[in-house]
């Protein structure tokens, strides 16, 4: 069974191809590889293509025929959304449109969709049940909500289901060394903590007093949740919406102590004001995810997230 994952040359999609070919489906990436990288398809072929590029996309799904779609690509930054907000409604908005609209044309009825915690905006409980009110503060979360609603009328018009799932931090790299995080600009806590400790970039910055907690979640155990909930949509379940985190948090200060633990060096840093947007604690509560598609995060304390991550970047 042919599956079309939409930004499966990155971090997380490659990750998700490797649990769907484990799983016993044929994943085809569709990639413009502007953050992805073609050495990461090593599962399924790679068709190089743009979502705003309607006729290339369209030929993706009539010469692969894929069964349903897992769509990955967007543009992730929260701090780079604030400076450039066009570039984020045109490639996660604009483009994810074009995607449903081809979907549609080509009577492809599954979809399971990446979100993100920060539809949440600033959260009013903790651990943040699905739901919480949404009231984004960045154009990132934004634009992750918007998708969200547009897939209740394609629901309605083109009885196309769909999962939304929303990541809180996805962490760590795959157990074989093959894959891991590589983002060509790092903004992540973790990998910027290693590759600090490490002597490959400068001293890490840390926003506040390091106390601000965040949920992180090994990569994965976000793509078998991928791989769960396609079958989920395949097996006639309804549309859904679901967090996807370990359901605990862990400090920047707790973050650093890992890093220095395993990796035995220091971590330079320095102290620089924190944001007033930033949330204090974004913690997931992910029973709704254990219940319906029977998932539980099976690598996500943070000593194994460290140690798989850190294993990556020292290669």
């Amino acid at each position: 069974m042919t599956v079309l994952v939409v930004g499966g040359a990155g971090y997380i999609g490659s990750h998700v191809c490797k649990q769907l070919s484990a799983s016993g489906f044929s994943p085809v990436v569709y990639d413009n590889l502007q953050s992805g990288h073609k050495e990461a398809v090593k599962w399924g072929t790679l068709v190089e293509g743009d979502l705003l590029d309607e006729q290339t996309l369209e030929k993706a799904f009539k010469s692969h025929s894929p069964t349903a779609v897992i769509h990955l690509a967007s543009e992730i930054d929260c701090r780079e959304s604030a400076i450039d907000p066009g570039k984020f409604y045109r490639n996660n908005v604009v483009g994810s449109l074009t995607l449903l609209q081809v979907m549609a044309c080509c009577k492809v009825q599954a979809l399971v969709f990446s979100s993100t915690a920060a539809v949440y905006g600033m959260p009013n409980q903790i651990p943040i049940t699905e739901d919480h009110p949404c009231q984004p503060i960045n154009v990132y979360g934004k634009t992750k909500k918007m998708v969200e609603e547009m897939l209740p009328d394609f629901f309605k018009a083109h009885q196309m289901r769909s999962v939304s799932l929303r990541y809180f931090n996805a962490a760590g790299a795959d157990s074989s060394g093959l894959i891991g995080e590589a983002h060509r600009h790092e903004t992540h806590l973790i990998p910027l903590a290693i590759l600090a400790a490490l002597g490959k970039k400068p001293q890490l910055q840390i926003f506040g007093d390091g106390t601000a907690i965040r949920d992180y979640v090994h990569v994965t155990d976000l793509a078998m949740a991928h791989v769960k909930a396609l079958q989920w949509l395949l097996k006639g379940g309804e549309s859904l919406t679901l967090n996807l985190g370990s359901g605990r948090g862990y400090s920047v200060q707790e973050v650093i102590a890992m890093v220095e633990k395993q990796s035995g060096k220091p971590v330079p840093h320095q102290k620089i004001a924190k944001n007033p947007s930033d949330p204090d604690a974004l913690v997931a509560s992910i029973e709704k995810a254990r219940k319906l598609l029977d998932w539980t995060p099976e690598h996500s304390e943070l000593s194994e997230i460290v140690s798989t991550a850190l294993r990556w970047h020292s290669i």
